[in-house]
């Protein structure tokens, strides 16, 4: 028999992952309200040659904002609370400065202050992907994809904010 104690996972929390999952599809859905004419403003832009169509952000974002869901449960689940709250707290924060771009670039065509809100949103994401991989690397891992996605998202709102003065 084994000197060490047996170690118990700890139950999965399904009630905690879809609480999750629903505040960040919130803020997610906050987002896409500021995009309801999001097309048809993206394409009279004009854009860099290596920007994506429009129709790849929904996916992309989709797949990103269930990875993020995911890695905020992992934390809370996995991290003793006085860890986890500070750490889900800043998570959150960085969900509303999320939300907020969309609106101050389709909405509000103000591109200089989206080019802030993303570089911001870029400087939140680093901060929870390491509070995340302190307290659980897989949840730090998960928000590696998000982080290179707004890296490229951020030079994409530079581009089209310096392309498109009139417009933005």
């Amino acid at each position: 028999m084994s000197s060490h104690a047996s170690v118990q996972p700890r139950p999965l929390r399904l009630p905690a992952l879809a609480g999750w999952l629903v505040l960040t599809f919130i803020a997610a859905a906050i987002g896409a309200y500021a995009t309801a004419n999001a097309q048809a403003f993206y394409q009279q832009l004009d854009r860099p040659d290596w920007a994506p169509p429009a129709w790849l952000f929904g996916p992309a974002w989709t797949a990103l904002y269930l990875l993020m869901a995911i890695a905020a449960w992992r934390v809370q689940r996995l991290a003793p609370p006085s860890l986890a709250r500070p750490a889900l707290a800043l998570y959150t924060v960085q969900l509303a400065v999320n939300a907020l771009w969309s609106w101050l670039f389709f909405a509000w065509h103000l591109g200089a202050a989206a080019f802030v809100d993303i570089i911001v949103l870029w400087l939140l994401i680093a901060a929870t992907i390491f509070v995340f991989w302190r307290r659980d690397r897989w949840a730090g891992v998960l928000l590696v994809p998000y982080i290179v996605w707004v890296s490229f998202a951020t030079a994409l709102c530079y581009s089209i904010w310096q392309r498109n003065p009139g417009a933005l």
